[in-house]
């Protein structure tokens, strides 16, 4: 019943400070502001790539003000779009899940769904066209105690195939879990994950928040433009050279400090279905 991940949003201190590293590393550019009232918060919505970056400010009490105060800036909620937003709402309310309408998204929070860590945004789909230095966000990672339980969580509270996820573990970064995709054919999904080091950075990280959205990754033909401008603005980020490509780059992580307090990772183009059921598809670089 999910089509694509189609927007992030994050939860801020400060707005216009936050949308610094958006728009000038990545070419984000403003797409309007308005109020989210069951959040609590003010929101500046950026068009990037074929989705959005939304983000949320407290404008008085409401869970946004309780996850700044917490953490400050912060990846607050995954978003996704559906072909049809009627349609998924019935679905939640039939496994008892009671989702906040407003406006043309509906929002769900880890307290309504009685899930873990599963707070999302759902919009009606759309194409767009792209915007801005990346192609398509295609992944946001949930950290989870219990992978496989999570998994199986996700696949009924969104209505999702799960003969379509894609087993997934890392020895190097220390997780596993899996992928799950909302279309075999697509690599749009979220990376629902248990950390198995508590000595690294993503160990660490789970130790201090719990069960949390911990970063998202966008496909980009754009990679060393990006890593270009990064150093210019003196951004730290992370270059992971390609193994089998001499001299080309395969990924960078652009660290939370640039991007308002999150993570974001950049694949270059197809590369991420190495690891999510189709290597095959994997096309050399240009």
């Amino acid at each position: 019943m999910l089509s694509r991940i189609d927007r992030i949003q994050l939860a801020v201190p400060d707005r216009e400070r936050a949308c610094a590293g958006w728009s000038e590393l990545l070419g984000a550019v403003p797409d309007g502001e308005d109020r989210v009232d069951c959040l609590g918060a003010l929101r500046s919505r950026y068009r990037l790539g074929r989705g959005y970056v939304e983000l949320l400010e407290p404008d008085g009490v409401g869970p946004v003000a309780d996850a700044v105060g917490k953490r400050g800036g912060h990846l607050y909620a995954a978003g996704a779009a559906t072909p049809d937003l009627d349609a998924i709402v019935g679905h939640l309310a039939a496994q008892g899940v009671d989702p906040v309408r407003e406006g043309n998204q509906v929002f769900i929070d880890p307290a309504s769904s009685g899930t873990v860590g599963y707070r999302a945004v759902l919009s009606a789909d759309e194409a767009l066209p792209r915007v801005g230095a990346i192609d398509f966000l295609y992944e946001v990672t949930l950290l989870v105690a219990d992978a496989n339980s999570a998994v199986e969580r996700c696949s009924s509270l969104f209505g999702l195939d799960a003969g379509a996820f894609v087993p997934i573990n890392s020895p190097h970064y220390g997780y596993d879990g899996a992928l799950t995709l909302f279309d075999r054919e697509q690599l749009h999904r979220f990376e629902v994950i248990t950390p198995k080091d508590p000595s690294n950075t993503m160990g660490r990280f789970f130790s201090k928040f719990g069960e949390s959205f911990y970063m998202a990754f966008a496909e980009t033909d754009q990679l060393a433009d990006i890593e270009e401008r990064a150093i210019e603005l003196g951004h730290r980020i992370t270059v992971v050279p390609s193994p089998k490509h001499e001299g080309t780059t395969d990924t960078v992580f652009i660290h939370p400090p640039a991007l308002g307090g999150m993570m974001l990772g950049l694949s270059r183009p197809t590369l991420a279905w190495q690891w999510s059921g189709h290597p095959e598809r994997v096309e050399p670089p240009k």
